[in-house]
């Protein structure tokens, strides 16, 4: 009994040493600053918008601003090759770092500043200016991370890193709505002064993020990658285009023939039954007056719970009948769960309800979530495993996003509960063509 117990001490006291290295303690830090702007200017600006009487038609075009998410890989070898002059005593990646990070808290704190009654159009230009700053910190991040720590250290930083993003996405989603109901003394009418102190809350902790970089070390890379002359870094670019963008779809195509064209009409349409859902869903939230409380409450902590649970279910139904049955369950799952929103719009105010309706629909979101990784993940090719994900995520946002911009507009001409009718339907594209290639595909 006592040499097991040894052991496990022994394991127990090289983890705690691992994850309390200061590289992944650096990485933990820059994985929350990497989650916490993204609800600022997707969920919870939403729900502050509707708060303040903006009309659901131009909530659904604000939501256009997360695509900058999707389009990133279009600057990163910019971010990836070139270090910013004005910051070179930092180094490449912190200069990076830096730089997005101030920008992210100067239009935090412009956000903090606009009243979007009387500017809306300049609270857009601020929430666009936060999607790229923060889009482009996404990219400087990745760089840093796998250049901080040799490839055995890798798997405690990625850990690290998700750690410390989900952290922010539950801190910036349900924390934010909990500090506006705050600032507001828990009054259910809009209150301004409300919102903005609480944005500027969340520059404040922007300005720790801005601070763990200046204190943290530049990643140590060889001097010669580093001091690369004009003619090398084009050399670079040019071999990038031809590795990143042209070699990978080349190679997608080659093995796969043109079932390509099914797979890829596959990943474009597999999340637009949820995705243009969610841009409305803090929306309806409001109009169905819940409170920030409530919301914050089901929505946001206990929904991440049963997302994080249907993501365990869906590892273990993966495992016993195959990627593609589940990934054709997981689509089914997420359009019959939009018609239990259509059914919460004609019950009015129903907490209970809604606790239920976002377990199911969190749930199945978890199934879905998880085979649609594993499923991307099976595509690629291990020649082009980076580039290839990343090509592919962001076509899987790219169409849904598009069309999640005019779900204000529908709204308005069809009421909550035919919106989530159509939504439904929408999910049938992914189920026929999940069917299709279950029949195509080899068993």
């Amino acid at each position: 009994m006592l040499v097991p117990a040894l052991s496990l001490l022994s394991s127990i006291r090289s983890a705690f040493e691992l994850y309390a290295q200061r590289s992944v303690l650096t990485v933990f830090i820059l994985g929350f600053s990497s989650g916490l702007p993204l609800m600022l200017v997707f969920g919870v600006l939403s729900f502050w918008l509707r708060e303040a009487g903006v009309s659901r038609e131009q909530i659904g075009y604000f939501s256009w601003v997360v695509m900058a998410y999707a389009i990133k890989l279009f600057w990163s070898p910019l971010v990836d090759h070139c270090a910013l002059p004005f910051l070179n005593k930092l180094g490449r990646r912190r200069s990076w770092l830096a730089a997005s990070q101030c920008i992210i808290i100067v239009a935090i704190m412009a956000m903090a500043s606009t009243d979007p009654q009387q500017q809306l159009h300049l609270m857009a230009a601020y929430a666009i200016a936060l999607a790229i700053a923060s889009a482009t910190q996404d990219i400087a991040i990745d760089a840093y991370r796998i250049e901080s720590a040799p490839g055995k250290q890798q798997a405690a930083l990625a850990a690290s890193y998700l750690a410390g993003y989900r952290l922010a996405m539950i801190f910036s989603s349900a924390g934010t709505l909990w500090l506006a109901a705050w600032f507001g003394g828990h009054q259910q009418n809009y209150q301004l002064t409300a919102w903005k102190s609480t944005y500027l809350v969340m520059a404040g902790f922007m300005l720790l993020a801005l601070l763990n970089t200046l204190l943290s070390p530049e990643p140590q890379v060889q001097s010669s990658e580093v001091e690369a002359s004009v003619s090398a870094r084009t050399a670079r670019l040019q071999e990038w285009l031809n590795t990143a963008i042209i070699g990978p779809f080349l190679d997608f195509f080659r093995r796969n023939g043109w079932n390509a064209l099914l797979i890829l009409s596959l990943i474009a349409s597999y999340r637009i039954t949820d995705v243009v859902m969610g841009v409305m869903a803090n929306v309806f939230y409001v109009d169905m007056g819940f409170s920030k409380e409530e919301v914050a409450s089901v929505s946001k902590v206990f929904g991440v719970i049963m997302t994080l649970v249907g993501a365990a279910v869906g590892g273990v139904l993966i495992n016993s009948f195959g990627i593609l049955r589940i990934l054709l369950l997981g689509a089914v799952l997420s359009a019959l769960t939009n018609l239990l929103f259509s059914y919460l719009s004609t019950q009015g105010h129903q907490l209970n309800l809604l606790i239920g309706v976002i377990s199911m629909d969190n749930l199945s979101a978890g199934i879905a979530t998880s085979a649609f990784i594993a499923y991307l993940s099976s595509l690629v090719n291990l020649q082009y495993t980076a580039t290839q994900y990343a090509l592919f995520s962001s076509l899987m946002l790219l169409l849904p996003k598009f069309l999640g911009g005019f779900s204000g507009g529908w709204v308005e001409v069809l009421d909550y509960d035919r919106f989530f009718m159509l939504t439904a339907l929408m999910g049938l594209p992914a189920i026929l063509l999940c069917l299709w290639l279950i029949k195509k595909t080899p068993q």
